[in-house]
């Protein structure tokens, strides 16, 4: 729990903020950081016009800032007053915090689950804005004024499937940490106060043009941290409260939970909830009951979402393979979409003869992976794929993988020549061995992305009605300012004392 202060003005709470001070709560030592067991002046608090109120905020022990002196500390000297950020509600007295959203690890959801959060904001406000603070796969866009702008992948998603017009490319992914760029920054070349003013521009912008930001952060709530903006450190600076996504389970969900709950801690960071992704069906109920209890119990923190695995999302398209593999499909390009579940992944070692049995018997939508040297497999499946366009009604799903190593094998000069004269049939050439391609298919995690509709409208659909928006929305718009935990007093109750 965070110390509060009583004052004979208004209190704004987005740390320890205080003027005209009457009365100081201070929390038992272990429930806060020592690094807020202080009381602040407003004054004091970051002037994003201001360079040196930057650097009084980073760096408490000099008030210049310089290449040796960058890299030495990236702690909040002061919290700052991310209460700028905040959003009166229509036709009330309360104010809306933007919402972050991390995850506890890698690959657990946290994109889809911000698609699923955009899509009931929407339904609650006119304009939701949204940004990505810090990204790092980033593809190029136009900016407004036709210039290529760099940014973060998941920006584009979300932009272009929610048409958010109101939000300009150029605020919605303020920093992107390519490949050198931490190095760079330790060496002083990036400084800590030009990201964070990057940050503050970003979130004035995007938050002037909405009614509720939604923050996507970068992996967990430390991820960041070598160039001194990690997630919980970002939700700090404006003023956000934190949804933590974690794959389903019990013990190792709660434990990674625990890790990230006590940096948010750390940070002066509110947690709203927790949505727990990818649960077992048969062990939702299970799951969904003793998450729920036991983080009420440890944390006061409510479970806003129990989501049961959708084996579909798991499902890899072409297009994803071609990724995987920097490839392209050499044929059957309009079937670049199309999802092919890991189960019915097969290596081809058998005969010819056997081989199109299986075609015609097996699982039709199978991705078939053989080596560049058999000839008369491949000949065969463009054959099949021919017999079945002449002689059916039935669509051909099956996708042909052929492996070899670049140099060491090739295709013949005749088979060359008939994978170009036939379109259509889905095949993929990769630089691999047939072992080493099954088991990065079998390691890969499909990403979103904009140019597969259909997957994004199937997880939106899908996580939305699992989400308490509700609860959501009361959490992020009270002014209970304790740390959650139960036992500690809230905002009102301060007041009083």
């Amino acid at each position: 729990m965070i110390g509060v202060t009583r004052h004979s003005n208004a209190v704004r709470h987005t740390g320890i903020i205080t003027r005209s001070m009457t009365t100081i709560y201070k929390p038992p030592q272990q429930a806060f950081p020592s690094s807020i067991d202080e009381e602040l002046d407003i004054d004091d608090i970051i002037d994003d016009s201001d360079n040196d109120s930057v650097q009084q905020l980073l760096y408490p022990s000099s008030p210049t800032l310089d290449n040796k002196n960058t890299y030495k500390s990236h702690k909040w000297a002061k919290f700052p007053d991310g209460s700028r950020f905040w959003k009166t509600v229509k036709n009330t007295s309360r104010q809306q915090r933007p919402i972050f959203v991390a995850a506890t690890r890698q690959h657990v959801g946290k994109t889809t689950c911000s698609l699923a959060l955009m899509s009931g904001l929407t339904k609650r406000y006119d304009k939701v804005g949204f940004l990505k603070t810090v990204g790092q796969q980033h593809v190029s866009v136009q900016g407004r004024n036709n210039e290529e702008l760099r940014v973060d992948k998941d920006c584009v998603l979300v932009k272009e499937y929610f048409k958010l017009d109101h939000v300009d490319y150029h605020d919605i992914s303020p920093v992107i940490i390519p490949k050198g760029y931490t190095k760079r920054f330790v060496d002083g070349q990036v400084s800590l106060e030009e990201q964070i003013k990057a940050v503050e521009k970003a979130m004035t912008n995007v938050t002037r043009a909405s009614d509720v930001v939604l923050c996507e952060g970068t992996g967990h709530c430390a991820v960041g941290s070598i160039v001194g903006l990690n997630n919980a450190k970002v939700a700090s600076l404006i003023g956000a409260d934190m949804v933590l996504v974690a794959n389903g389970g019990l013990g190792s969900a709660f434990d990674e939970l625990e890790l990230n709950r006590i940096l948010c801690q750390h940070y002066n960071v509110r947690i709203a909830g927790v949505i727990i992704n990818k649960v077992i069906p048969d062990k939702f109920d299970q799951t969904k009951h003793y998450m729920r209890k036991a983080m009420m119990k440890a944390w006061g923190v409510p479970l806003l979402g129990c989501i049961p695995d959708h084996s579909y999302l798991g499902r890899p398209a072409l297009a994803d393979l071609e990724n995987l593999f920097k490839t392209k499909l050499i044929s059957g390009q309009q079937h670049r979409f199309r999802h092919y579940d890991v189960r019915y992944v097969n290596i081809v070692t058998t005969s010819l003869t056997r081989f199109l049995e299986n075609l015609r018997d097996k699982h039709k939508r199978t991705l078939y992976i053989c080596h560049v040297t058999r000839d008369d497999l491949i000949v065969g499946f463009l054959g099949e794929y021919q017999r079945m366009r002449k002689e059916t009604e039935t669509p051909f799903e099956a996708a042909l993988l052929i492996c070899g190593r670049r140099g060491k094998y090739q295709l013949s000069a005749e088979v060359t020549d008939m994978l170009q004269s036939v379109q259509g049939a889905p095949i993929l050439i990769v630089d691999y061995a047939t072992y080493d391609a099954m088991n990065m298919i079998h390691d890969y995690t499909p990403k979103l992305n904009i140019h597969d509709t259909e997957r994004v409208k199937v997880a939106v659909e899908h996580y939305e009605p699992y989400i308490n928006f509700d609860e959501l929305m009361r959490r992020t718009q009270s002014d209970n300012s304790s740390f959650n935990e139960p036992g500690s007093p809230s905002f009102s109750s301060l007041m009083r004392m």
